[in-house]
């Protein structure tokens, strides 16, 4: 039996078209490089293999229509057809779209599911739905949820569409609110919490995110209460003005209010009196969007609840 050896990767000399200018480099390359692991495409950006017009760049690095992008060799899997996923989760992906037209696809995604493979996982709510929708070649993900957080979800069909939402997300043009279940009695006082973020890696290499007000980035979340379970917990509306990563979760904690199923920034003890109630999951809920849309009109969007947050604060209202 013979066996056809791989060709020999070669340097690759990419130039930018208009309609790229502005995305960021290392997302350049992760959608050109499919199948070469996120962990080697930092590698080589952060040791200057990867030039921009010959010069050494960062991975933030924003390109410019007519940029010539030099790839180094890099060994690309042959494209096989992507591992079929569940049935069970595609339907229930499909099942999960709220708004879709031609260019644009909002789903209320369940608690549990990844936007994007990757960190051990081989698939996520993008990769499903180019299963789900082969003949979309430019589905990207507009902006992403934690893998915990469940709700209203953004994914463009069309380049033009996921620029212009990405220049809306930039300036004011997108409201997004979330609903939380926190512990404790949230004073109706805090009406807005301001606090630079920064991020930290464990031991473990688990990615922590923490106040730092020296170094970290501003951050600014408002927050609204919406119901009160006596001074056991409170669900509350959050507004996050700057989209930083795990903003709400430690925003809120930094308020003195943790989330609840937070597994990261929580409290196991009320966590673990949430669970008690049936509500295994983090408590954090993307449930209204308004977006402007490139004609001009305004998309307005809200999504429910699963069953297990709805039962679990049902439990919390009845009386004892």
């Amino acid at each position: 039996m013979t066996t056809t050896a791989p060709s020999t990767p070669a340097v690759q000399l990419l130039e930018v078209s208009p309609e790229y200018a502005g995305q960021r480099i290392d997302n350049f390359l992760l959608a050109r490089l499919k199948g070469v692991p996120k962990t080697l495409i930092y590698r080589i950006l952060r040791k200057g293999e990867v030039r921009v017009n010959k010069g050494r760049i960062k991975p933030e690095y924003k390109l410019q229509a007519g940029d010539i992008v030099r790839v180094p060799p890099v060994r690309v899997p042959e494209r096989d057809e992507p591992v079929p996923l569940a049935q069970g989760l595609l339907q229930r992906l499909e099942a999960s779209i709220v708004f879709e037209d031609k260019a644009l696809i909002v789903i209320n995604k369940p608690c549990g599911i990844a936007v994007h493979g990757g960190s051990g996982l081989t698939y996520g709510v993008i990769e499903a739905f180019r299963q789900l929708r082969p003949d979309c070649k430019e589905l990207e993900l507009v902006h992403r949820l934690d893998r915990d957080t469940s709700g209203l979800l953004m994914i463009a069909k069309k380049r033009s569409m996921l620029r212009h939402l990405h220049t809306a997300l930039r300036g004011d043009g997108v409201d997004k609110r979330y609903m939380a279940l926190v512990r404790g009695n949230w004073a109706a006082s805090i009406k807005q919490v301001r606090a630079s973020l920064g991020k930290s890696n464990l031991r473990s290499g688990e990615r922590m995110v923490e106040v730092d007000e020296e170094e970290g980035k501003e951050s600014v979340t408002v927050f609204k209460v919406l119901r009160r379970f006596g001074d056991f917990a409170t669900l509350i509306e959050a507004k996050p003005i700057t989209g930083r990563t795990h903003q709400i979760r430690v925003h809120t904690l930094h308020a003195g209010h943790c989330i609840a199923g937070d597994t990261k920034y929580g409290d196991e003890g009320f966590s673990k009196e949430i669970r008690d109630l049936g509500g295994k999951r983090l408590f954090l809920h993307a449930y209204m969007l308004t977006v402007p849309l490139p004609d001009g009109s305004e998309l307005k969007l809200q999504a429910p609840v699963d069953e297990m947050w709805a039962k679990t604060v049902e439990r919390l209202s009845a009386p004892l």
